[in-house]
């Protein structure tokens, strides 16, 4: 990994999407995007692909309760299969294989040493 700033997505894992959107919106004074319902319900903070900063969104999922500890860091992969092979050799566990996020890229998921959800992004 080379990237400067590695991490190049969050998700914030939330309980109810409508109420935590207008939460969000008042406390930062911006306006989320929902993203196509054929990938759950989500709303991306406002992002400009060519900043310097990370970006990411509220997530509900009903497969995950919201419980203070839902913050999901996505780190920046060439492929994520490279570092899923190096998770399991570490000591941690892949939780979700690489999958298809639409025209967006790759996904993956996996727990570190203390139980965190970590992911990685790839575009290809």
């Amino acid at each position: 990994m080379k990237s400067l700033n590695p991490v190049c997505w969050f998700d914030i894992n939330v309980s109810n999407l409508n109420e935590s959107k207008g939460f969000y919106e008042s406390v930062f004074d911006i306006k989320l995007t929902d993203l196509p319902a054929e990938w759950g319900k989500q709303s991306t903070f406002p992002f400009d692909e060519q900043g310097p900063n990370a970006t990411g969104a509220l997530v509900e999922k009903s497969d995950i309760s919201a419980n203070g500890n839902n913050t999901v860091i996505y780190f920046a992969s060439a492929d994520c299969v490279t570092e899923e092979v190096r998770v399991e050799k570490a000591g941690g566990k892949i939780i979700r294989p690489k999958m298809p996020i639409g025209e967006f890229g790759y996904i993956s998921l996996f727990l570190d040493l203390d139980g965190n959800t970590i992911g990685l992004y790839s575009k290809k």
